[in-house]
């Protein structure tokens, strides 16, 4: 059962904490596990670029830190003019907690903007810990 109606507020209440002095371009993300634990993180900018860590990234540092291990459902949310949508390297990352039916909710932080897909199709044919098993 889908807790979206809970994870969008915070995604958007948090989006004030994140660190982007660089770019101006802050991103919140809301995981909830499949223990119904939800967890939340922004991006944090670094003066040396590549040093910065996204959003999804964050949220699934908490989730992983409290025990967690899988994720029923996620929210991305951003002020960018057009929906913001997982980098290459965070979609890897949550891919490997998740199913590929797993929801993901991306969204805008002022308007009902708002674009429902599965990890399945935000990141097909993933490498994952089947290649490594076989």
């Amino acid at each position: 059962m889908s807790k979206f109606d809970q994870m969008l507020p915070l995604a958007r209440e948090i989006l004030k904490h994140s660190y982007s002095p660089y770019s101006n371009f802050p991103v919140s993300c809301v995981i909830r596990s499949k223990s119904g634990l939800m967890f939340s993180g922004v991006n944090m900018e670094n003066a040396s670029y590549p040093e910065g860590i996204c959003a999804e990234g964050t949220a699934l540092g908490q989730m992983i830190s409290a025990g967690e291990r899988e994720i029923a459902e996620i929210v991305i949310c951003s002020q960018s003019s057009t929906l913001c949508f997982p980098c290459g390297g965070c979609r890897q990352r949550l891919a490997e907690f998740s199913q590929e039916d797993t929801i993901v909710h991306i969204c805008h932080a002022k308007n009902d903007a708002l674009h429902t897909t599965t990890m399945g199709t935000l990141l097909p044919h993933s490498f994952s810990k089947r290649e490594l098993e076989g």
